[in-house]
């Protein structure tokens, strides 16, 4: 990401997660695939916090960039990744 990296992640955050975190308490199929990534997560990060997250969730989608992806209206791993984290960084926050 270059120095627009703050407002791209700022948009994954409100255009992917939270809109997908909205979306899972009508999607089972979507909240489920989200339960495994944040088990994953939880494997992989212990408890992190919010500024953890949201370093993790930077080194993410710069990595997924850097391979071609590129936010779209399909669920693909990206997308239930982010909403993943951006699902834990509510609970952190204590949302």
């Amino acid at each position: 990401m270059n120095g627009d990296s703050s407002e791209v992640l700022g948009l994954l955050v409100r255009d992917i997660g939270d809109a997908g975190v909205a979306e899972m308490a009508d999607s089972p199929g979507l909240a489920a695939a989200v339960d495994q990534h944040v088990a994953t997560l939880r494997d992989e990060l212990g408890t992190p916090g919010e500024d953890e997250l949201m370093r993790y969730l930077r080194g993410f989608a710069e990595d997924a960039f850097k391979r071609g992806w590129w936010p779209h209206s399909t669920r693909d791993w990206e997308f239930v990744r982010i909403v993943a984290v951006c699902w834990m960084m509510r609970r952190a926050a204590g949302r």
